[in-house]
């Protein structure tokens, strides 16, 4: 069985999106349509449906880094702010995004807070994590048969 940590995050996060579609709790909020996603962007996300991609980022980076808060998700997904002739500086991202998914992923019994604080990933998290995972790698390793010794 394949896990997170054995498949690239460009090809599993998509297919977790999806996953997470399906689940009623975990729905954009009214403001998500106007919302930059944090300091350093200039306009909001193109992707219409950017809700659930980023709820699966979140769901992996708690699985890989967990405990975790929403501090430092927010810093995980923020960037550099453009301040004119100043030089550039590292900002954080949205901690009200980053607070909505973790209390949507909490609802939906995906993870959970930890006791010593921050937030793991649930075992019904970390199954649907690892089954789609196995299910990329499955899709990978039929064009690189290298890849089986995951699976």
């Amino acid at each position: 069985m394949a896990t997170a940590y054995d498949v690239p995050a460009d090809k599993l996060l998509p297919r977790l999106a999806e996953e997470l579609r399906k689940i009623e709790t975990i729905k954009a909020p009214k403001w998500a349509a106007f919302v930059k996603t944090g300091r350093h962007r200039e306009k909001s996300p193109m992707n219409d449906d950017w809700w659930s991609v980023r709820s699966a980022a979140v769901l992996r980076k708690v699985y890989i880094e967990g405990p975790i808060g929403t501090t430092r998700i927010a810093e995980a997904f923020g960037g550099k702010a453009d301040r004119g002739s100043k030089p550039n500086k590292a900002v954080r991202g949205s901690r009200s995004i980053a607070r909505h998914t973790i209390q949507q992923l909490e609802k939906s019994q995906l993870i959970q807070k930890d006791k010593d604080g921050g937030r793991v990933v649930t075992g019904k998290g970390r199954k649907l994590v690892d089954s789609v995972s196995t299910e990329v790698m499955k899709g990978l390793a039929a064009g690189n048969p290298e890849l089986t010794k995951y699976l």
